[in-house]
């Protein structure tokens, strides 16, 4: 395929291989060198999605991509998005839109006839910047679904990109993964893959040198550097993230998140990790909630199978007995709907039927076929001594959801969006709390706001705190950058985005 821009494609040996920071490291990388990047992944299987402007779904790992490349998030970046729906399924999303549900062995067999779709999104990007930045997904050397693939190797050939190759020395085992990937792939395939990358380095780099020469000897592929592992706060990709592993309160401010089975959208949030004086945990069995200051519901695949899980395990029990103890609890997308009374599903887009909801908000919410994706502002209209917010605050955030949720009469309307419509309840204490808008922490002082008043609500004199989320996010991606900088040749991957490949 002919196409304007200049390419570089990053692949990993396997999933969580830190392929998502590397590609934003290089967008990041690329937009301060000037040029004009966008971030690319043809196929991404996630929970943690992202509304585009325009009112399409893509992997919010892309979205962060383009962020740190200072662009708007765009469908073209991410035509096609897997959300599992079970171990053996998942929602299919094509150019933004819902396609359907497929069981794995339906979607292999759909595969090929996605290939145009993946070439246009491609080609359109190509059209609009100087640079892309591919992603691959999983590792390339998955000999069983190799036939027709248009996310590693395959991609490569489509838009004839050079590839570099990480590898995750963190786990061990690295240059087995590096060599036997290699290996594992044809031999055009092999000459695609022009440099090598250890990620997640721990240690004194001068005692891994033997071994970088030996695996560039046995693979006759450069090591174009080895990036340390480094604390830098990026949004996460999918469940596979560290940060559900924070399990135990630090003092100060106590933030639970109820992991859910099916948790999606988790990095809705990530911004009350990054305070000082706040600890952020995920609590996954009732022994664990303990007396948190403040419980957080995320969103979910799937609102009915959660719910079931959170009154078998004892979860429901605990969280109703801190909000009748006055705990502020606030839930988004599903899990404001499993706040309710009811919830249910005539048309059996969950699993059908009717389930009670925890009954902590006066609402009722059914599930429909049509998916409510948008991205929206608003603002924030209830009463001036709610415990999270101010009267007229503005707010702004993303929809993605299947279903309505209805006031049935107890519940006080917190938030008017621009279109006129009404989204988000409190009950009539104003201390439980329930909204559709993903991201709505992550703009302005909503977040700081929240925490200020947990502090005064628990004795804290909060002074001048205060934490600005974007300026944050800026700081953040430009620390990635400079970390890249400092590990990777970049004078030899400028080189061989330069020299490109023949295929």
């Amino acid at each position: 395929m002919k196409h304007k821009a200049k390419v570089i494609m990053i692949q990993g040996t396997m999933s969580n291989a830190g392929k998502s920071f590397l590609t934003a490291g290089l967008c990041r990388v690329f937009m301060q060198d000037g040029y004009r990047t966008a971030p690319f992944k043809s196929q991404n299987m996630a929970l943690n999605s992202y509304i585009t402007k325009d009112g399409l779904e893509i992997g919010r790992a892309q979205a962060m991509q383009a962020e740190a490349a200072g662009i708007e998030p765009a469908v073209e970046m991410n035509p096609i998005l897997l959300k599992p729906t079970s171990n053996v399924g998942s929602q299919v999303i094509v150019n933004g839109e819902v396609l359907g549900n497929m069981k794995a062995a339906e979607y292999y067999e759909k595969k090929k006839q996605l290939i145009p779709e993946v070439e246009k999104a491609f080609l359109k990007l190509s059209e609009e910047y100087d640079m892309i930045v591919i992603e691959g997904a999983g590792s390339p050397a998955e000999i069983n679904l190799k036939d027709d693939s248009f996310v590693n190797m395959g991609m490569a050939k489509i838009a004839r990109a050079p590839v570099l190759l990480a590898g995750d020395i963190d786990r061990g085992g690295v240059f087995a993964s590096l060599y036997g990937t290699v290996k594992l792939l044809k031999e055009e395939e092999q000459r695609m893959i022009k440099g090598l990358i250890i990620n997640k380095f721990r240690g004194d780099v001068d005692i891994l040198k033997p071994g970088l020469g030996m695996i560039e000897d046995l693979t006759g592929i450069p090591v174009v550097g080895v990036v340390p592992m480094e604390p830098l706060d990026i949004d996460d990709e999918d469940s596979l993230s560290d940060r559900l592993n924070h399990r135990e309160a630090k003092g100060g401010i106590d933030i639970a998140v109820i992991r859910l089975p099916h948790i999606a959208n988790f990095t809705d949030f990530n911004v009350f990790e990054r305070m000082d004086g706040v600890s952020l945990r995920y609590v996954s069995e009732p022994a664990k909630l303990g007396q948190p200051d403040l419980i957080l519901i995320p969103g979910t695949k799937n609102t009915m199978d959660d719910m079931g899980w959170m009154r078998e395990c004892g979860l429901e029990t605990l969280v109703v007995r801190q909000a009748e103890k006055k705990t502020p609890v606030v839930g988004i997308c599903g899990g404001y709907q499993m706040l309710g009374e009811a919830l249910e599903d005539p048309d059996g887009v969950e699993h059908g039927g009717t389930m009670r909801g925890m009954g902590l908000l006066h609402t009722r919410t059914v599930f429909e076929q049509a998916k409510t994706r948008t991205q929206i502002k608003g603002r924030i209209v209830w009463k001036e001594d709610g415990p999270y917010c101010t009267t007229e605050k503005e707010v702004q955030g993303y929809e993605i959801h299947m279903g309505r949720t209805y006031n049935l009469g107890r519940c006080i309307e917190t938030i008017r969006l621009e279109d006129g419509r009404m989204d988000g309840l409190c009950n009539e204490a104003g201390t439980v709390f329930g909204t559709y808008l993903h991201g709505i922490f992550d703009f302005g002082d909503l977040a700081s706001l929240t925490v200020s008043r947990l502090m005064v609500k628990k004795g804290i004199d909060p002074g001048n705190w205060h934490f600005d989320p974007e300026e944050h996010k800026r700081q953040e991606y430009d620390k990635l950058a400079d970390l890249v900088r400092r590990s990777l040749d970049m004078d030899k991957i400028y080189e061989i985005i330069e020299a490109g490949i023949t295929c």
